[in-house]
């Protein structure tokens, strides 16, 4: 459930509300009781614990080595003589 951020538009009194987004939104300051605003957020943060939020953490061994030789440039070829027939 998000919280949402409002602003009370007689005193400026900024709070914040822990609500389902089905709720319809706060209409009343809790402080003087006038009307509220629902302001926009930049939201929260993402947090992530524990480790295993790189592409390469569970990737074989051998992922590793295959991929360097996918990348590694081949060996020059010698170039083979034309003959005439």
């Amino acid at each position: 459930m998000p919280t949402y951020e409002y602003e009370c538009r007689a005193c400026g009194h900024k709070f914040e509300h822990f609500q389902s987004m089905r709720d319809k939104p706060l209409n009343k300051c809790p402080e003087c009781k006038g009307k509220v605003k629902r302001l926009i957020s930049g939201g929260a943060g993402v947090i992530f614990r524990g480790t295993g939020f790189y592409q390469t953490d569970y990737r074989k061994a051998s992922y590793t080595s295959d991929a360097k030789k996918e990348t590694a440039p081949e060996p020059a070829k010698p170039a083979k003589a034309e003959t005439k027939t």
